[in-house]
């Protein structure tokens, strides 16, 4: 997160409204708005993607729509029709394969079709737990606005222990991200129904940054059969970090991500996989002092990103002790085995059409990244485009990818109603 990236974060509190909910839409959510769609009894025995709750959070006309995507600096071109939004929480599982619940946004199109194809939009990295896209109206609904008023459904994952989910958030551990992606999918397709919009089954998957990894693992799980009722129909994520080991990790040292992205991203990164993969026993082996003392508590999702930023060192160097910035640069055993979780999401052959998006300035998520994807993807005979966004940096990765996700997924959609 470079200096630009956190002025656009300061500018995203600013915009954060709430407006009233039209008479449309509170008679559509009349009886079930915010209450339980379960028993407890059936709570007990119910399965992972099954509704627990809908709460209608947002009503924007078209104009409103095309208003909040250009105060974001989005093209407003695939813009057709106003919005509704709602946040869905639902029954999913934690890392650890032990039930829990999530919440997530599904965002309908005011108009089009009956019946929806769906977009996946996985959200990037976020530590406050209520910039999570059901919970706040900033850049983390860009993605579900623009795909709905081009008249489809979207179905945006908070994550685990995001929004209004328990717990802390496992950052960067793609399978429950997947699960909570692929869990998200089943709760929209059963809340969808409920509101007279029923689902295809067509399923268009993207997102950026960390979302962008998760988009591609979600990819490989559809098109590996992880539920019978999706169809992978199209993949674009944008600026994800999918080769951590040869590029993300390798960039934090070389000067090729900025320190203030480095700091933000590693100390996170460490703290949430160390609870899954325990590489260190003490944060004074891995974070030098003072900021020992204080990292674990930063990423307790009540902090924003300017608070973790103030609270930590000013460059990597000066953040980790040397003993581990050299495990860092060397890693092996649990270590290794982190990074390497998360670097398998471009091992696969889609059968769907895939696009990485990219931009060549990025000093969050070097570009080099989606070059180690599209080569992954090239060796099982996957020749993938990399569009390369030019200079620009992360978030301009973001402003310029998003509108031609939209329009590709449109171009998409075309063909497939012609055979």
């Amino acid at each position: 997160m470079n200096d630009e990236t956190c002025k656009s974060q300061e500018r995203q509190g600013s915009w954060r409204t709430q407006k009233g909910l039209s008479a449309v839409a509170a008679l559509l959510l009349a009886g079930f708005a915010v209450a339980p769609l379960a028993t407890a009894a059936e709570r007990d025995t119910a399965h992972r993607g099954t509704l627990v709750s809908v709460t209608s959070v947002a009503d924007r006309g078209v104009g409103q729509v095309r208003e909040f995507l250009a105060g974001r600096d989005i093209a407003t071109d695939p813009v057709r029709y106003g919005v509704r939004a709602y946040r869905l929480t639902y029954r999913t599982v934690d890392p650890y394969g032990k039930p829990t619940t999530a919440t997530g946004l599904l965002s309908l199109p005011k108009g089009g079709a009956q019946r929806l194809d769906l977009v996946s939009d996985a959200h990037g990295t976020m530590v406050k737990r209520t910039y999570a896209p059901s919970m706040s109206e900033d850049l983390g609904r860009v993605p579900s606005y623009l795909n709905a008023s081009a008249g489809r459904a979207v179905a945006a994952p908070d994550y685990l222990g995001l929004g209004e989910g328990p717990g802390p958030h496992p950052y960067m551990d793609t399978r429950s991200a997947v699960t909570a992606s692929v869990d998200m999918l089943r709760a929209a397709r059963a809340a969808a129904d409920r509101l007279g919009r029923p689902l295809t089954g067509d399923v268009y998957a993207t997102g950026f940054s960390q979302g962008g990894q998760v988009a591609m693992a979600l990819g490989r799980a559809l098109e590996g059969g992880t539920d019978q009722h999706f169809r992978l129909t199209g993949l674009a994520p944008v600026s994800g970090p999918y080769d951590l080991a040869g590029q993300e990790i390798p960039a934090l040292f070389d000067g090729r991500v900025n320190d203030t992205s480095g700091v933000f991203y590693i100390s996170y990164w460490l703290v949430a996989q160390n609870r899954l993969y325990h590489y260190y026993k003490d944060p004074g082996e891995a974070f030098r002092a003072p900021y020992a003392g204080r990292v674990e508590s930063l990423f307790d999702g009540r902090h924003d990103e300017q608070d973790v930023v103030k609270g930590l060192a000013s460059s990597v160097k000066r953040l980790l002790t040397p003993a581990f910035s050299n495990r860092m640069q060397h890693p092996t055993g649990p270590l290794l085995d982190a990074m390497r979780s998360a670097d398998h999401t471009c091992d696969w052959k889609p059968d769907a059409p895939v696009r990485l998006y990219a931009g060549a300035a990025d000093t969050d998520v070097p570009i080099g990244n989606a070059r180690s994807c599209a080569l992954q993807l090239a060796a099982h005979q996957a020749h993938v485009r990399v569009v390369n966004q030019g200079d620009v940096d992360h978030f301009g990765s973001f402003v310029t990818s998003a509108p031609q996700v939209a329009r590709w997924f449109d171009a998409l959609a075309g063909r497939a109603s012609l055979r």
